[in-house]
């Protein structure tokens, strides 16, 4: 049998439903989820295997109008992934149709998409009837010739099946890049890092998410087969600190077990989490914080 295999880059805009699909496809966990917009910082990898073809899977950042270093790093990440994939596949939100955001995609589309496969994927179906889905799949396919539209539910799986099976017959003939079991193309230490910032995220409220970041400084394992993990969140302002370390600690007490709970069923073993919040005023314009998530701190200039 011939295999294939090749990279699929999910690009559209914030909260699209790009993580919720690369989870889904992959049949795990690899990509942080949220109600939050823009929590995808970094370009995730996740590998799934459909019959002989091995499909990897980059969950880029969300396209959106960037205001300060950060978001523009993460908008070169996104446009990055785009431009480096064998197939790209834009998710619009069917009940959202072509917003202002989707119409500059449709823009980008224009340069980086030449010579490649550029697939539509209409999520989020089930919150729209049917005749608003086609009017929505017609305009869309006038504005960008699409090698082919998908109408999906990433949540529910509805017709992620169609779209699965297309990406594997789709892709270029080649040896696969991964082994059979691996799911994700990411140090440990940064998929470390990412389920205690999502923890972070889902707790707190407004906009102190995305003036934090999570790092794994150090990561030891033990003899007895456990691993003794411990993490710095660092944060802009003193009373960013009072709010996630929380009366009594709380908040981080809740924070360490959900993080810890996730990674020990993640890895498969025990795992001892220790958390730190250090205040650094501005770690936006480090390059090291930059290397950490997986940005190049010269995309924000």
């Amino acid at each position: 049998m011939t295999t294939r295999c090749g990279f699929v880059a999910l690009i559209g805009e914030p909260n699209a439903g790009k993580s919720t699909l690369t989870n889904h496809m992959v049949g795990a966990k690899v990509s942080i989820v949220t109600h939050k917009v823009q929590t995808t910082r970094a370009r995730i990898r996740g590998v799934a295997i459909e019959g002989e073809a091995q499909l990897v899977f980059v969950d880029t950042p969300g396209l959106f109008r960037p205001r300060r270093r950060l978001d523009r790093a993460m908008v070169a990440a996104a446009w990055g992934g785009a431009a480096d994939a064998d197939i790209i596949v834009l998710l619009v939100e069917a009940h959202r149709g072509i917003t202002e955001g989707v119409e500059k995609i449709l823009e980008g589309l224009a340069d980086i998409g030449k010579g490649r496969t550029v697939a539509l994927a209409i999520n989020k179906i089930d919150r729209v009837e049917a005749p608003t889905l086609l009017a929505l799949s017609k305009s869309l396919n006038e504005r960008y010739a699409f090698a082919e539209t998908f109408m999906i539910s990433a949540e529910k799986g509805h017709g992620t099946g169609a779209l699965r099976q297309w990406l594997a017959e789709t892709l270029p003939e080649g040896p696969w890049l991964y082994p059979e079991d691996q799911i994700a193309d990411l140090p440990l230490r940064m998929i470390a890092a990412e389920i205690t910032r999502e923890k972070l995220t889902l707790r707190l409220h407004q906009e102190l998410p995305y003036q934090l970041t999570v790092e794994t400084e150090t990561w030891e394992e033990r003899k007895d087969g456990s691993a003794r993990i411990e993490q710095v969140i660092y944060v802009m302002r003193d009373g960013h600190k009072g709010i996630i370390l929380g009366k009594k600690g709380e908040t981080i007490k809740a924070v360490s077990t959900q993080a810890r709970t996730e990674l020990e069923e993640f890895l498969g073993r025990r795992v001892h989490l220790f958390l730190q919040v250090k205040v650094r005023p501005n770690w936006l314009e480090e390059s090291e914080r930059y290397s950490e998530m997986g940005l190049d701190f010269k995309d924000g200039n």
